[in-house]
Formats: structure tokens, C-alpha cells, sequence
């Protein structure tokens, strides 16, 4: 039993990460209708912009935090503003091969700057383990539970109660209406992309003090699984994302522990498939009927 709740624990520690990014691509489609697969990146991005400021700038831990969100947060709405809105209007397929493109850049330019070989970086969370029972809770999972629990209760507070959420919501529903009522829908999705990066930057941190080591890949499969768990819990759901992200953390750890860790992503797919073929719009997503 101690091992099952030990289990438990860890996948809500790696679906709570899953889910801080999965925010991210939620957010960018119910606002802008489009699916940032850069957005896996961003993680890799704050993960090296950390690494850079407590190892060669030896900054204290709270401004190289500061700095790394607020880094990822401007990346995030240059990236809108150079790659993503000239094709506001374009087909989606055009959409799409510009934000693989982005994605591939993001990688080299890593890749040129601080070369293949994984770097081997100390967390910075520096929590004792906490015993319950028999099972032991590391430091680190304990932290992302309760930093990726104070993001989501601040995310929907913010969406729901600021007139910068209502305005968010506005344009999720309908732009053109929306702008007529005075909304500024240009500035609204820049903000959204800004959210959605500087959350990506937290999971970024959160990740590599889990694991301990960059590389320009990293970002990679976290932004797959992520986005499996945007659409698991429904695209453009805010509350669909972080129940995603929690259920598929759960699954991989115990699929993981108890049926084979080869067959771990295979799994995880796999429910993606399932849950698609049950229920297309995921768990928590609204079918919606379009006019044309």
C-alpha cells in the first residue's frame, strides 16, 4: 500500500508539471485557435536562462527565478508577434508548420549555444524529505505540488475575476465581437501568450530540479505529453488541463512502476486514443456546432 501511495505521489509531482505546460496550449487555442507546438520549448528555455543565471551570474534563487519567468514571458509574445500573427488570417496548416519550425529553431539555437552534451545541474529547491508513514515524499515533488497548486488557483482567479480574464473570455468566445465592444484583441493574446510562457518557465525550473540535467531536447517529450493532456482534458479548458496533466502524471508512474517502463509512453498514448475515440472533445470539452 505504501508503494501505490508512494506511486501516487510522484505522478501527481510529474502531472503537475504536465499541466502547468498544458495551461499554456489551452489557453493559446481557446484564445487564438491555434496549437503552439513551440510551446514544449520554452521549458528547455527557462531551464538554460536558470541554469545561466545561479551558475555564471551566481544571481540568488529568487531573482534568477524572477528573471527566467519573466525571460520565458517576453520570448513568449516575441514569438506571437514575429512567427504568429502575420498569419492570423492564414490556413491553419500554415499555422502549423510555422510553430514546428519555431520549435526546431529554439532547439538549434540551444544546440548552437550550449552544445549537445547534457549538463548536469543541482536543484535549488533545498526542502528535507517528509515521511508519511512508510511512504517518503522528496523535497522537490513536495514543492510542485504546492507552487503548481498556488499557479492554478492564481490562474483561475485571474480568469475569472480581473478585466483582463473577462476580456480573455470575450475573445475565446468571439474576436470580432469582442473588438467591437473595445476589447484590445491584439494586446489580449499577447498577454496570453506571456501567461502561457511564463507558466511553461515554472514547469521548466520545477522539471530540471526534478531531474537534474539540461540538454536542448528537454523540453521535447514534456511538450508532447503535455499536449496529450490538453486534449485529454479537453483543448481550451482550463480546468480540462489540469486534470489532464494530473491523470496522465498518474497514469505514467504507476504504468511505470507496475506494468513496464518501456511500455510507459506506448500506455499514455494509448488513453489518449481511447479517451478520443469515447469522447473526441475529451473530458471536460464542450462539442460546439459551427455555423457556416
Amino acid at each position: 500500500m505504501g508503494s501505490v501511495l508512494e506511486q501516487l505521489i510522484n505522478g501527481l509531482g510529474t502531472g503537475s508539471i504536465y499541466a502547468l505546460i498544458a495551461l499554456g496550449y489551452t489557453m493559446v487555442y481557446g484564445i487564438a485557435k491555434m496549437i503552439n507546438f513551440a510551446h514544449g520549448d520554452i521549458i528547455m528555455v527557462g531551464a538554460y536562462v536558470l541554469y545561466v543565471t545561479v551558475t555564471q551570474f551566481k544571481l540568488p534563487v529568487i531573482a534568477a527565478v524572477a528573471i527566467t519567468v519573466t525571460f520565458c514571458a517576453v520570448l513568449g509574445i516575441t514569438i506571437e508577434k514575429i512567427a504568429y500573427k502575420p498569419l492570423r488570417k492564414a490556413p491553419s496548416l500554415a499555422v502549423l508548420i510555422t510553430a514546428i519550425g519555431m520549435s526546431f529553431l529554439l532547439q538549434s539555437l540551444a544546440l548552437l549555444i550550449f552544445n549537445a552534451n547534457p549538463i548536469a545541474f543541482k536543484s535549488i529547491i533545498d526542502v528535507q524529505t517528509v515521511k508519511l508513514g512508510n511512504t517518503t515524499v522528496s523535497g522537490v515533488t513536495l514543492v510542485t505540488l504546492i507552487v503548481t497548486m498556488i499557479c492554478m488557483i492564481t490562474l483561475s482567479l485571474f480568469i475569472s475575476k480581473t478585466k483582463a480574464g473577462s476580456a480573455m473570455r470575450a475573445v475565446s468566445e468571439d474576436k470580432a465581437a469582442a473588438q467591437l465592444m473595445g476589447i484590445n484583441v491584439n494586446r489580449t493574446i499577447s498577454m496570453t501568450f506571456a501567461i502561457g510562457s511564463a507558466l511553461a518557465a515554472v514547469a521548466g525550473i520545477l522539471f530540471v530540479c526534478q531531474y537534474q540535467s539540461i540538454k536542448p531536447t528537454l523540453g521535447a517529450l514534456p511538450g508532447i505529453k503535455a499536449f496529450v493532456a490538453a486534449v485529454l482534458g479537453g483543448i481550451g479548458s482550463v480546468p480540462g488541463a489540469m486534470i489532464g496533466g494530473v491523470l496522465l502524471g498518474v497514469i505514467e508512474s504507476i504504468s511505470k512502476a507496475y506494468i513496464s517502463s518501456e511500455l510507459t509512453d506506448a500506455i499514455v498514448f494509448g488513453v489518449l486514443v481511447l479517451v478520443l475515440l469515447v469522447k473526441p472533445s475529451g473530458l471536460l470539452g464542450k462539442n460546439r456546432i459551427e455555423k457556416v
